[in-house]
């Protein structure tokens, strides 16, 4: 048996955590779909919400000193399965860390930034490709 590469063990750590993370995100999305109606992303805000707790709990525990958490198994679990499951829970854990360096300036850039960034850069990219098909279209059109 061949042992793995140093520097892939990471990569794989955080791979193998990806697959249930991902999975269990789309199921449990799946799951909900028929129960929730109305215009709010219930299932995502559950998915979001529940990924927050979950890196809550294994976050402390897998960086905590009284226990001995193996680097790869670190990254299994907070940056592939919760990660994958949900990157919200990262984005709330970086502002637990601003908001525990008492540092309101860098945490008001950091969540104004990421909520008026990421929603004029989703609109950017969502009006780029609107337009870029848009212009496919009336190009197929001449031809």
């Amino acid at each position: 048996m061949t042992s793995i590469h140093p520097r892939l063990r990471p990569a794989l750590a955080v791979s193998l955590g990806a697959i249930p993370g991902a999975l269990s995100r789309f199921l449990l999305a799946v799951y909900l779909e028929p129960y929730l109606v109305g215009n709010v992303p219930f299932a995502t805000l559950i998915v979001n919400v529940t990924g927050c707790f979950l890196l809550g709990v294994i976050a402390p525990l897998a960086f905590a000193r009284t226990f001995v958490v193996h680097p790869d198994l670190r990254l299994l679990l907070t940056t592939g399965l919760i990660g994958s499951y949900t990157t919200f829970s990262s984005y709330e854990l970086d502002n637990d860390k601003l908001l525990g360096n008492r540092d309101m300036a860098a945490e008001g850039f950091y969540w104004l930034g990421s909520t008026g960034l990421g929603l004029l850069a989703l609109e950017l990219g969502s009006r780029l490709v609107l337009w870029g098909l848009a212009s496919w279209e009336k190009w197929d059109d001449l031809t």
